[in-house]
């Protein structure tokens, strides 16, 4: 925190203030000092993510901020360094909310049909959980061979559903891997997208996807449900000796 290294006068502030004017973070609407007592707080106008990420710029060149040896002009040495470190304080704030709306937009890109997939899905999913339901029915025995092939019709539905889903649940993960250390969560960031029922998505870690990670794909989990259900229906032909 800026108040954890250095001390600002408020006589110190307005030349400060002066000599940084032409080289303030853009967006930056005001400056002043915390009500506290410590640090700065500052107010910035929204970001919208597509500007170039705020950079500070060198001030080496500022005949009024450049570097001035202690020995030389002590007052200057440390005016200009507090006026450095200040110009630092802005441009890490300013930073952090640009990059927080980059996120936001760049998930807003991301996203386009997913929600729509998502729907897909899990109307397929619940088709596939009522199919395997109803072989375990007294009534699912009087047409098994049917019964058995709307299991597999559903299995292939959802695989499908969720392999689509994936595709946009891929380009979600990468752009979460982008911004893996932004101050904005990845719920926090697709609600400010404009998705909060993304909370129930299924979105894997990006390794997932490429194969490398622990983390299942939607499809993933859907293969090994259905390999369950294989499985099982398997075990019961070889206990029993019949189809149903």
């Amino acid at each position: 925190m800026l108040s954890d290294r250095i001390t600002i006068t408020p006589d110190e502030m307005k030349e400060i203030a002066d000599r940084l004017t032409p080289h303030l973070p853009p967006n930056l609407t005001r400056a002043k000092a915390h009500p506290s007592g410590f640090g700065m707080e500052y107010t910035f106008a929204p970001f919208t993510g597509r500007e170039p990420e705020p950079a500070k710029p060198p001030t080496h060149k500022d005949e009024r901020l450049k570097y001035v040896p202690e020995d030389q002009d002590e007052r200057e040495h440390h005016l200009r360094h507090k006026a450095g470190t200040l110009l630092s304080d802005m441009y890490d704030r300013a930073r952090v909310l640009w990059q927080e709306a980059a996120y936001v937009a760049d998930l807003k890109d991301a996203v386009q049909d997913a929600p729509a997939r998502w729907t897909a899905y899990m109307k397929e999913r619940v088709t596939l959980e009522a199919a395997a339901a109803y072989l375990r029915t007294p009534q699912a025995s009087t047409e098994w061979p049917s019964a058995v092939a709307r299991l597999v019709d559903a299995q292939r539905a959802a695989a499908a559903a969720a392999a689509a889903f994936d595709e946009r649940g891929q380009v979600i993960a990468q752009v979460h891997r982008t911004y893996l250390y932004a101050d904005l969560g990845q719920h926090a960031a697709l609600t400010a997208a404009g998705y909060p029922e993304a909370t129930a998505w299924h979105i894997a870690d990006i390794d997932g996807y490429d194969g490398w990670g622990l983390d299942r794909t939607l499809a993933q989990h859907v293969d090994r449900l259905i390999k369950e259900q294989d499985d099982h229906l398997a075990k019961v032909h070889r206990l029993t000796g019949t189809d149903n």
